[in-house]
């Protein structure tokens, strides 16, 4: 009896020519990777980013932006008052030759100069100088040949009230409470008046009418 001649294994049968209906042996896939393409692929529990991976993602952002303020506070001065030599503006002045310009001496390098300015006026002039005291508050001195009567309302404003008197060797002070939170000192001469005003101690204040020549 003959063998029975072979045959090719139909296309339409399961792969490997198995019997319908009986599973047949699949290659298995790496760890993770869906069998099914429409299943979304989703990270295990180890794969996951811990709070602690992400404090140091954070850490590696925030320490280079704290070195960079260190040495912008420290090595170049950030924090400090912007200054100014206000002694073209005072040149200015007194080449005006409108009024005696009294000039700050012996101020110790805690005050700084932040701000000098000289302007005409129809009624007068004016000579200002801004400064930031030791104590990191703003003091204005203003001299001026514009009338008190006009200059001080302004300076101090309307309700402004005089407590007592200050003596330097320019002359007397007048002690002022001007508006909220500040003091101020003022000297009337009759071709000038000297200004003295910040939200300050009044120790500052005296400081800087002390160093006037």
């Amino acid at each position: 009896m003959e063998p029975a001649p072979l045959t090719d294994p139909d296309p339409s049968s399961p792969a490997g020519g198995g019997a319908p209906g009986v599973p047949q042996k699949t290659e298995s896939l790496p760890d993770g990777v869906p069998t099914d393409p429409t299943e979304v692929p989703r990270l295990r529990r180890r794969e996951e980013r811990s709070p602690r991976d992400m404090a140091l993602s954070l850490a590696v952002l925030l320490v280079p932006i704290a070195l960079l303020l260190i040495f912008y506070r420290v090595v170049l001065s950030g924090d400090a008052p912007v200054t100014v030599d206000p002694a073209a503006t005072l040149q200015e002045a007194r080449a005006a030759g409108v009024f005696t310009v009294a000039t700050p001496t012996g101020l110790s390098d805690d005050w700084r100069p932040a701000s000098a300015t000289f302007q005409r006026q129809t009624n007068g002039a004016t000579l200002r100088i801004g400064y930031v005291d030791p104590d990191k508050d703003p003091v204005q001195l203003v001299e001026s040949n514009v009338p008190a009567a006009t200059l001080l309302p302004g300076e101090l404003g309307t309700s402004a009230k005089a407590l007592g008197n200050f003596r330097t060797p320019a002359g007397v002070w007048r002690v002022y409470d001007g508006r909220p939170g500040e003091q101020a000192l003022v000297l009337a001469d009759p071709a000038r008046t000297i200004v003295i005003v910040g939200k300050t101690d009044m120790k500052n204040l005296e400081t800087l009418a002390s160093s006037l020549s």
